[in-house]
């Protein structure tokens, strides 16, 4: 079996996919931060030259798509097939940047889970000889998100100390059935977790009990310990969010300090940088794992990461009626190429 499933909800790739290559796009603000050089592309200008900032978007996911291939030596038409996906109204663009490219895709919607939604899906694709080379990648823009979710930006609105700041982002990874990079070893799926956080401004609370569940059930369905792995990574629960399921599992006896981090965290410098509780959007996990966490597996830095990627799956629509956030959190464990 390509894929041999291990527990409920996770599985081991027999035939583990190769992430060939990889490619992050970012913006001015994430540039001014401290992974700035792990970044492929960076863009002073909010708007990547495009007239509004959801075309931008699109464009910093056609650009992560362009770098990709490029990186990888390949063509548009050696790609099998994409998974994307993104935070705006109906994935617009995701489904806008690949259009007219021929290209077969299959759009995602798992908030600010997505970039480790389409990571587990392009595996089973990958590992099951369904495709030999699959494309998953992901966006979201500050001021698109905001516009969306919350008020226009020339409200001036006041961000509580809760809020996180969404990245402005893309990532794309390769994946293959052959060659050299990191392989995707294992993934657990998420199931949706709601404990009743009504408050859209406090995302890391509302995801955290979420990627707490999808852990427990990756090191019980796989029977693993966190030592097991170099790095735990969520993305993106922030500051506060990471200190809640830090907290979760003391109380369960589990102590993940200083295995343990968040891609909301690491990617502003939020001593230095006005993003209060750290960062957040689909674009937050996939620049930081399409740049920074990918690298520290091809140097060796670290043998095996467990990638968690976190979602608030609200909408404006659910926020109105007054709706509870669900959260959603699906991993992916990563092997540096030696392992």
């Amino acid at each position: 079996m390509a894929a041999q499933k291990r527990g409920r909800r996770s599985f081991c790739f027999t035939r583990q996919p190769v992430i060939r290559a990889w490619a992050s796009v970012a913006g001015k603000k994430e540039s001014e931060g401290p992974l700035q050089p792990y970044f492929d592309y960076t863009n002073q200008d909010t708007y990547f030259g495009e007239a509004t900032w959801e075309k931008a978007e699109c464009r910093m996911q056609q650009l992560a798509l362009e770098i990709l291939l490029q990186k990888a030596g390949q063509r548009e038409a050696d790609i099998d097939l994409v998974f994307s996906g993104d935070l705006l109204n109906q994935c617009i663009s995701s489904s806008f940047a690949l259009r007219n490219t021929g290209l077969p895709a299959l759009g995602l919607y798992g908030a600010c889970s997505t970039m480790a939604e389409s990571l587990l899906l392009g595996s089973l694709a990958v590992s099951g000889e369904f495709a030999n080379q699959v494309v998953a990648m992901t966006s979201s823009h500050f001021a698109s998100s905001e516009r969306q979710y919350r008020y226009p930006l020339g409200y001036g609105g006041q961000r509580t100390p809760t809020a996180q700041w969404t990245v402005t982002g893309s990532g794309a990874v390769l994946l293959a059935s052959s060659g050299t990079g990191p392989r995707v070893e294992a993934a657990t799926v998420g199931t949706i977790v709601d404990m009743g956080i009504t408050d859209a401004n406090n995302m890391g609370a509302a995801m955290a009990p979420a990627a707490m569940d999808t852990i427990q059930a990756h090191l019980q369905d796989l029977g693993r310990t966190p030592a097991d792995y170099d790095l735990i990574v969520t993305g993106d629960l922030g500051d506060l969010g990471r200190e809640i399921l830090l907290d979760q599992f003391r109380k369960a006896g589990v102590n993940l300090s200083g295995r343990y981090n968040d891609c909301g965290v690491l990617i502003f410098d939020l001593q230095e940088q006005d993003v209060h509780a750290g960062g957040s959007g689909c674009g937050c996990s996939a620049i930081v794992l399409c740049g920074f966490l990918l690298e520290q597996l091809r140097r060796g830095v670290w043998k095996r990461i467990l990638f968690c990627g976190t979602g608030a799956l609200l909408s404006p629509t659910s926020t109105q009626q007054g709706e509870s956030i669900p959260g959603v959190c699906h991993a992916v464990s990563i092997c540096g190429e030696g392992k």
